[in-house]
């Protein structure tokens, strides 16, 4: 941990910023849904950190120790789960563990491997997001008295949304079976939280022609189609 976090761990929540003096690790591969977490974070006073993938989380876990993970499951180099169980079952441990996804399944596998809760993609607003938090985190680190819940929610940048079209459309360029399907997991996600129901749409369907054992070259072709049409503007939602 260094100065800063050790300043941030001192001061106190209030009740317009109840996650005051937390520090967040959040495990992300997508700059859209990252900025969403840092727009919530910011909102909410808590201190953010990311890291892309599971090895990157290790690397920063290795440095300090987290007031709270929030970790995505589906991620280029593993499952969050198994990272999930892994914090889960370390001593100290940290003190939140959520995890976060857009598929259905999504907090019953996080639940499962050790999570102390689950955020679903995408976010509500702004109170739903502190009210995650604040229902696992230990007491002495909630606000004093009542608080207003905050029903807004955050406008990411666009500019992440294309950042994760260029990253999809790398990985798109000499794709293989296995990238196949965490592209379309990475698509559908991103997609659901902006919005984007074409891309999404299309997401799903390759991951189900994916499931069914079949070539999935239509369905693949879409999703490219739409994720270099996205790319093809100068804003992307």
């Amino acid at each position: 941990m260094d100065k800063t976090d050790q300043l941030y761990a001192h001061l106190r929540p209030t009740a317009s910023r109840p996650l005051l003096g937390l520090t967040v690790l959040v495990v992300e591969d997508s700059r859209f849904a990252c900025d969403a977490m840092r727009l919530l974070c910011l909102r909410s006073g808590a201190r953010i950190r990311r890291a892309d993938c599971i090895a990157s989380a290790k690397r920063h876990l290795k440095v300090y120790r987290p007031s709270a993970v929030i970790i995505d499951l589906g991620l280029p180099d593993g499952s969050g789960a198994e990272l999930i169980a892994e914090l889960a079952a370390a001593v100290p441990r940290v003190d939140v563990i959520l995890g976060t996804s857009g598929d259905s399944f999504g907090e019953e596998v996080a639940l499962a491997a050790g999570a102390d809760g689950f955020l679903a993609k995408p976010i509500a607003s702004v109170g739903a997001f502190q009210q995650a938090v604040l229902k696992v985190l230990p007491a002495e680190r909630h606000p004093p008295g009542p608080r207003v819940v905050c029903r807004d929610a955050v406008d990411p940048d666009p500019v992440a949304y294309r950042d994760d079209m260029a990253h999809a459309a790398d990985i798109l360029e000499a794709t293989d079976g296995s990238t196949v399907d965490y592209v379309a997991q990475f698509l559908s996600g991103v997609a659901r939280s902006a919005g984007d129901d074409m891309l999404y749409s299309a997401a799903i369907s390759l991951t189900e022609a994916r499931k069914r054992r079949e070539p999935g070259m239509p369905e693949l072709a879409q999703v490219t189609a739409l994720v270099q049409d996205r790319l093809a503007q100068r804003a992307a939602i």
